[in-house]
């Protein structure tokens, strides 16, 4: 079976554009906006943006889920190419703008943005959004940035294969249903948000609770209270969630991305809940690769149907639907990712850690990620990010490490020491309250090593 059979891309494009009237009167956000709504919408920022000419790119800042959605939805209409942020905060928005150009923004609450006409979405006839003229299914219609946790933000584009191709996998896999109400931590302006808590939803004719909810016991308490049964979650706050009272018993599946869930707590999310959390493997460029569950009793991988996977190397290479088309692909139409790999058995794979992530110290191959690793399985560490310093002298790396723990240093480093081998011991340990994370729970490495530098100096 080929990758387009199984993702019949053709009708599914079709059929986002022509609501029935059944689904207008759905609700789409809880409480909220119905589908209806949802679609007039997307028919007033098409009327409006293509007076502005089609071909100009319009930046997205907001985070209710029903102006995004009508706004992919114009997007997908043909109205405009939307630009998704990584953050809203001005330098974000400065670094976006130097790079598109944009001068447009599409915004809830109009905010003051220098030479930028703010647009404010309304109600249109759901008729103009004429899915005959359907733009190319695999020219670029959306371009998201990066956080740039490694340098400067990158920006990567989709099509409408890319997007809703991996929104029908992910719903026909996990049998997300019309009954289903999605409850997500993550903002829906970064790709795994906007797979998980609009796409999917849209596709799946469910309904998405409207907030971003991030702290503990607003997160079980909003879940219980409205009967949520889909979790779409990350690595942080799945760790937050270690708490006595976590019970969820409307819960049907729990998903986090956006890095490695740590063992530890996705043993205690199966055990207070009886849900192996599904981890989803993937980047802003590749799409979903693969998926895992601590209920499977395994560390490797397991891809998606729909992706071929092959060593490129000792890099892991991936094809599917889902690849941004700025990726370079081989004559087999393989692009090659940034992590090391090795084949294990059933067709699954084990990661072995970001290729840019491996430095030599004493002239061994360490392991970033693995460190970071380490030290979060610690009592009492809460987070951890781990990186490598220029050395004063010569060429091999400096490890440093950043530690939100209730840990005396002194403690600290015995307990790591006698998880490491000597090589990979951090030489700077930092303790502190707490690890600023980007929306999408990402480590701003950037800040963390401005952060140490600073206090060697």
């Amino acid at each position: 079976m080929t990758i387009e059979e199984k993702s019949p891309f053709a009708a599914t494009y079709l059929k986002i554009l022509t609501p029935s009237k059944t689904l207008c009167r759905k609700e789409f956000t809880y409480s909220g906006h119905t589908y209806g709504e949802i679609y007039e919408l997307a028919a007033g920022l098409k009327k409006t943006l293509t007076r502005r000419g089609t071909g100009k790119a319009v930046c997205l800042c907001t985070e209710n889920k029903a102006v995004v959605a009508a706004s992919v939805l114009a997007s997908l209409a043909g109205a405009c190419t939307l630009i998704l942020p990584h953050s809203f905060s001005p330098h974000a928005l400065m670094e976006m703008h130097e790079a598109t150009g944009f001068d447009a923004a599409i915004a809830d609450h109009p905010e003051e943005m220098p030479g930028v006409e703010i647009i404010t979405p309304h109600a249109g006839n759901p008729g103009d959004l004429n899915p005959e003229n359907l733009r190319d299914p695999d020219q670029p219609f959306l371009k998201l940035f990066t956080g740039g946790s490694t340098g400067k933000p990158k920006v990567w584009s989709k099509s409408p294969r890319n997007l809703l191709a991996e929104a029908v996998y992910l719903r026909d896999q996990f049998a997300l249903t019309d009954k289903d109400l999605f409850i997500a931590t993550v903002p829906p302006y970064h790709i795994y948000g906007l797979l998980f808590s609009i796409l999917t939803p849209i596709l799946a004719q469910a309904r998405v609770l409207p907030e971003t909810y991030t702290f503990p016991q607003e997160i079980i308490s909003t879940m219980n209270r409205h009967k949520a049964t889909v979790l779409v979650s990350v690595p942080i706050h799945y760790r937050s969630l270690k708490v006595d009272n976590l019970s969820t018993p409307s819960l049907k599946i729990a998903f986090s991305s956006s890095g490695p869930l740590n063992r530890s707590d996705a043993a205690y999310f199966l055990k207070k809940t009886g849900l192996g959390i599904h981890e989803i493997y993937g980047s802003t460029e590749t799409g979903g690769i693969a998926t895992r569950s601590i209920s499977e009793n395994t560390d490797s991988w397991k891809p998606t149907d729909v992706v071929s996977w092959k060593l490129a190397g000792k890099r892991l290479a991936v094809r599917s639907d889902f690849t941004s088309p700025e990726m370079e692909k081989d004559s087999d139409g393989f692009c090659v990712t940034g992590d090391e790999a090795k084949p294990d058995k059933n067709n699954r794979f084990l990661l072995l850690g970001r290729a840019d992530g491996i430095i030599k110290v004493a002239g061994k191959r360490v392991d970033l990620q693995d460190i970071q690793n380490k030290i979060l399985t610690l009592p009492t560490v809460r987070d951890a990010a781990v990186i490598a310093l220029p050395a004063p002298k010569g060429r091999e790396s400096v490890i440093a490490a950043l530690v939100a723990c209730d840990l005396a240093e002194t403690q600290l480093k015995k307990m790591i020491s006698e998880k490491l081998e000597p090589y990979a011991m951090p030489r700077r340990i930092k303790i502190v309250p707490s690890i600023t994370r980007t929306a999408a729970g990402k480590v701003d490495f950037r800040r963390i090593e401005k952060t140490i530098l600073k206090e060697l100096k």
